[in-house]
């Protein structure tokens, strides 16, 4: 399977737009590492870099957290997502209802 995980608010602490002091969420990331050594498809898909950050590039930043944190991944993309206040998709999943239902 192929998961795709949001980062700030899903496998770290939102800072509002404060990227460099984002917490990791250490037990949300460990069940995307054992989906990762499962066989999964892991895709990180943060829209830093769009919004209100929108022309800074968060990539450097964003890989080096990740790496910093442990987690396991195929394909980071960094600020091409969206920014919206409401996603519909009928494979969504909220972040904490997901965990919740995992962990």
């Amino acid at each position: 399977m192929i998961y795709c995980f949001d980062l700030d608010g899903t496998l770290c602490s939102q800072q509002h737009l404060d990227y460099e002091n984002a917490k990791p969420f250490v037990k949300r990331i460990k069940h995307v590492n054992d989906l990762y050594d499962d066989g999964h498809t892991i895709i990180i898909d943060t829209a830093r870099g769009s919004g209100a950050t929108k022309g800074k590039d968060w990539s450097d930043i964003t890989a080096k957290q990740l790496e910093a944190w442990g987690v396991k991944y195929h394909d980071l993309r960094v600020g091409v997502k969206f920014s919206a206040d409401v996603y519909v998709d009928d494979k969504a999943d909220n972040a904490d209802g997901y965990f919740e239902k995992v962990l």
